[in-house]
């Protein structure tokens, strides 16, 4: 890649760590990351309930993903820093035609730093490279504050709440709906 965001890829680099595709052999570190983030997860991640998973079952997963990304339904990338696996985050066709949803977690050693934020960013710019992607959008459970305050801060506008099922501990449901569209995303000013 020659610039930040310029195409779609299977990696940026940030600040903070790089964003990129799972490999077959990042299994063992994702399961690390995973298990020391389950009580931190457990109130807003319905797939949480399905731990813990053996390392086969996380290899069979990191190949579902890479189907996915090779048929387009589905771009899951990992969080790493220094070898190790500090958050995941995807872009999601499960919306509207021509919109995908972001989705992010972070392991709590590294929470409120600002990695999910640059992850969402810069996965909203690699949507948009995307044939046909018209916007994008972020949901999450209306008592997820944090995931409402990343939305905003990047300048998504909520469009709407819907009842739901809740599915994890926390949730109440009631998922919260923001949409970014390809014009106003190049529009705004970057945050960096």
């Amino acid at each position: 890649m020659t610039d930040r965001f310029g195409l779609f890829c299977e990696e940026v680099v940030l600040d903070e760590f790089v964003l990129r595709q799972y490999q077959s052999d990042d299994a063992p570190a994702l399961a690390v990351a995973v298990t020391e983030s389950l009580e931190h997860l457990r109130p807003w991640m319905p797939w949480v309930a399905l731990e813990p998973t053996t390392l086969k079952e996380r290899e069979k997963l990191i190949a579902q993903w890479d189907s996915d990304w090779t048929e387009g339904t589905q771009y899951s990338f990992g969080m790493f820093r220094e070898g190790r696996v500090v958050g995941g985050a995807g872009l999601m066709a499960r919306i509207a035609k021509g919109g995908l949803e972001v989705g992010y977690w972070v392991h709590p050693e590294f929470a409120r730093r600002g990695f999910a934020t640059d992850a969402a960013e810069a996965l909203t710019t690699l949507g948009f490279t995307l044939p046909g992607t018209t916007h994008i959008e972020i949901h999450h459970d209306r008592e997820n504050l944090i995931s409402g305050r990343i939305a905003r801060r990047l300048g998504f506008e909520m469009v709407g709440e819907r009842a739901v099922e809740a599915t994890a501990p926390s949730e109440s449901g009631v998922s919260c709906i923001w949409r970014m569209d390809r014009a106003a995303w190049a529009r705004r000013t970057p945050r960096r």
